[in-house]
């Protein structure tokens, strides 16, 4: 890649960041080459703005290095540092015009009055707001007054600009038109821009290269082509733009199975029978006639977006979405058609997060068939099925056997919902817990970044016994 040729002008190295005992960033590496526009994309709480602030003096890593330049920068004072900060809220100087405005890190410096009228000049030009010097920021629109705290922070000259949701408070349409002036912004002054977002769509139209973040871990590096058509994950996938992501198998190379039918694909290495999930991009499904799709479903939706209708179409149990200048009425059967380059397959989450529990009973009641045993500090009680006490076990849960605890009591209290994602017929949940994760499967939306109460159905579960130890 064209960035990999490029000189590497800060690096983040194993960094480590926890907040009153929370991971937020959680060994992480980082490589930005200068020049470059990458833009740090995620959830609130994945730990983007940790890292730009990092970066920015602003916050100290528990462990790891920050180094820029070739040299270790960690306990470098931000003011001591080649870098300037755009914030969401300007911080504008609301007394001072905008010459003063845009001026006052060179005065603090002590730059000659000629040298200072000379630059600020040059930088109100290259933001298109020449002969606006004289005027009061509190005059100006919202992209203006975006254009001064850029303006400010580029004229002295610092390596790095680093922009945290700096178009977070513009309304949509100044917000599309700033993502060019951005972007233009960047090329014209040939600097490196640092941005932070949780908008894919500006992460995908202003970006040389995209971070994705999700609870303190970069899942993806790469270009937008690259993070869009290429995902690594269900988590990407979902995340950037929209995508229908159904539970697969990996019949061999280059073929799949997906909702009873088997289809070509062009990835290899998986395996033999192996669990995947399916990626396939709405636009990339075209309708036909039933007989000639790989796929038929019903139409249950269909809307007008303007360039393309969008359709909701059910397969079975399984919903799918079609971007299309093509319609069809609400009822009718199609057929869908997927060119194999346009299917995308990824390992599964599940094997990752087996819901596997192995744990010695604490106390075994026979005469009422049930047990006990301690999970993270809490009694979990175990009705239908009774073990010795101080026998160990191994119990599996499959994903359906857990649920949120509609009480708000449940077997474990406050885990953290790490990620959400639509599966077709169910969402497919992550949660944390203090020593582990969990996978579970829900029909209904479930917010990220929240703590919920977790309950286990042990009649879908598993038990095995893995060594017998009796009281004696």
């Amino acid at each position: 890649m064209e960035q990999l040729s490029k000189k590497v002008i800060v690096s983040l190295k194993d960094i480590f960041v926890s907040f009153d005992g929370e991971v937020i960033l959680n060994h992480i590496n980082l490589d930005i080459c200068e020049k470059e526009f990458v833009t740090i994309l995620g959830p609130s709480g994945c730990g983007k703005t940790t890292t730009l602030r990092i970066i920015g003096g602003f916050v100290e890593p528990d462990s790891g290095d920050v180094i820029f330049d070739g040299t270790r920068i960690n306990n470098t004072p931000p003011n001591k540092r080649n870098v300037n900060t755009v914030f969401q809220k300007y911080s504008l100087f609301p007394h001072l015009n905008v010459f003063d405005n845009v001026a006052f890190g060179l005065k603090l410096k002590k730059i000659p009055k000629d040298e200072i009228k000379k630059r600020v000049s040059k930088m109100l030009a290259t933001v298109d707001l020449k002969g606006y010097e004289k005027r009061s920021v509190s005059k100006l629109s919202g992209g203006q007054q975006q254009r001064v705290a850029i303006a400010r922070a580029l004229v002295c000259d610092p390596d790095i600009i680093l922009l945290d949701e700096p178009l977070g408070a513009l309304d949509l349409k100044l917000r599309k038109s700033m993502q060019i002036e951005l972007k233009e912004i960047q090329q014209k002054t040939q600097k490196t821009f640092i941005y932070v977002t949780h908008d894919q769509e500006e992460a995908l139209t202003m970006s040389d290269r995209v971070v994705v973040m999700n609870n303190g871990v970069i899942e993806q590096i790469g270009t937008p082509e690259d993070i869009y058509n290429e995902p690594v994950n269900a988590f990407v996938a979902d995340f950037i733009g929209e995508a229908n992501i159904l539970n697969g198998t990996m019949i061999d190379d280059c073929r799949i199975k997906v909702l009873g039918n088997e289809l070509e694909c062009v990835d290899k290495g998986f395996g033999k029978n192996t669990p995947v999930d399916v990626v396939i991009r709405p636009e990339d499904i075209e309708i036909t006639s039933p007989e000639n799709g790989q796929l038929v479903g019903t139409v249950v939706n269909s809307t007008f977006k303007g360039v393309h209708y969008e359709m909701s179409v059910m397969c079975g149990k399984c919903e799918i979405l079609i971007h299309s200048t093509q319609t069809a009425e609400i009822g009718s059967l199609i057929g869908m058609r997927i060119i194999p380059f346009n299917i995308q397959i990824m390992n599964k989450l599940l094997p990752f997060y087996d819901n596997i529990i192995e744990t010695k009973v604490s106390y075994g009641n026979k005469e009422e068939n049930y047990f006990e045993f301690v999970l993270e500090g809490e009694t979990v009680k175990v009705d239908g099925h009774f073990f010795e006490t101080g026998t160990k076990v191994k119990i599996t849960l499959p994903p359906d056997a857990l649920s949120l605890a509609g009480n708000g009591i449940g077997d474990l209290k406050d885990l953290y919902i790490e990620s959400v994602v639509y599966k077709g017929e169910q969402n497919e949940i992550i949660l944390e817990s203090d020593e582990r994760k969990w996978l579970m499967l829900s029909d209904t939306d479930e917010q990220v970044a929240t703590y919920v109460p977790l309950a286990f159905d042990f009649s879908k579960a598993s038990f095995e016994v893995v060594e017998n130890i009796k009281e004696g």
